[in-house]
């Protein structure tokens, strides 16, 4: 799910703002930096935890797949697509039942990342799958 803002500008520079992001259930935040476009961070996901997605510089390709199985997903799952960048005031929502991987479209891009568990239960939730075991994709 996209959740949507706005901008601002005007002689002293440019205000980002999603008004309708609220941080009801936010337990932590993080950052990530990708200095290089060839890093690609996937598959990891969680059956329970929310991530709520903010580019803060640059701009990052998010592929997400609802899995079937948690032990042997199929590899012919949907997998969705969306290209978030630092030019759009988006917030992009992945539930709990996804996995994700994300890589940034330009260098230095930086990721700003909610969820709503705490670190030691996000670890107990925690679902990795080897990088080749789905296709990355760009949005269609």
């Amino acid at each position: 799910m996209i959740i949507s803002g706005n901008k601002h500008e005007d002689k002293r520079g440019t205000v980002r703002f999603i008004n309708d992001f609220q941080f009801e259930g936010v337990k932590r935040f993080y950052s990530i930096n990708h200095s290089s476009t060839e890093i690609i961070r996937a598959w990891q996901g969680h059956k329970v935890e929310t991530k709520w997605f903010f580019v803060a510089k640059g701009s990052f390709l998010f592929n997400w797949i609802k899995l079937d199985n948690w032990e042997t997903p199929s590899r012919e799952l949907v997998i969705q697509s969306k290209l978030l960048a630092d030019s759009k005031s988006e917030i992009l929502m992945i539930e709990g039942g996804h996995v994700t991987g994300l890589k940034a479209t330009k260098p230095d891009s930086v990721l700003i990342v909610f969820s709503d568990k705490k670190l030691e239960e996000s670890k107990e939730d925690d679902y990795r799958f080897h990088l080749d075991y789905w296709q990355f994709q760009n949005p269609s």
